[in-house]
């Protein structure tokens, strides 16, 4: 039986860049990030925001005491790539701190509300990430 990401990834593919499995409550890309430890392409699917060229992502991993590790995966190795809708793009992950970080998670969770509640589940921090891409 297929984990809930890999149905999320086939029906991304699928249709196109659209997912309409339960979770996820938002649009979705495909992170595309080389294992910190392993060095293994990875395939994850995240709700993002667009914010300009660029799309934010959360590291909430629904609120649970630690980060995922995808996001130790892009501390590692910051160049990445997505599949968002039909397009491929390489990005290079920055992660957001202060004043920007609070910006942009104050506004993913204005359109995305379950990140609100994710935060406070956990005494944790929830990192914010921008991936930016390369040729733009």
């Amino acid at each position: 039986m297929a984990t809930k990401n890999q149905q999320v990834i086939d029906e991304f593919r699928a249709n196109n860049g659209v997912v309409l499995v339960t979770p996820p409550h938002g649009p979705i890309l495909l992170l595309h990030s080389k294992g910190a430890k392993t060095g293994r392409e990875l395939v994850t699917p995240l709700i993002y925001r667009p914010e300009g060229d660029s799309f934010v992502v959360l590291a909430s991993m629904g609120g649970w005491k630690t980060n995922p590790a995808w996001y130790y995966n892009l501390v590692a190795n910051p160049d990445a790539s997505i599949e968002v809708g039909t397009r491929t793009l390489d990005v290079t992950a920055v992660v957001a701190t202060g004043e920007e970080r609070r910006r942009l998670f104050e506004l993913h969770c204005a359109a995305y509300k379950q990140f609100a509640f994710y935060q406070g589940k956990t005494t944790r921090v929830i990192p914010v990430i921008v991936l930016r891409p390369r040729d733009v």
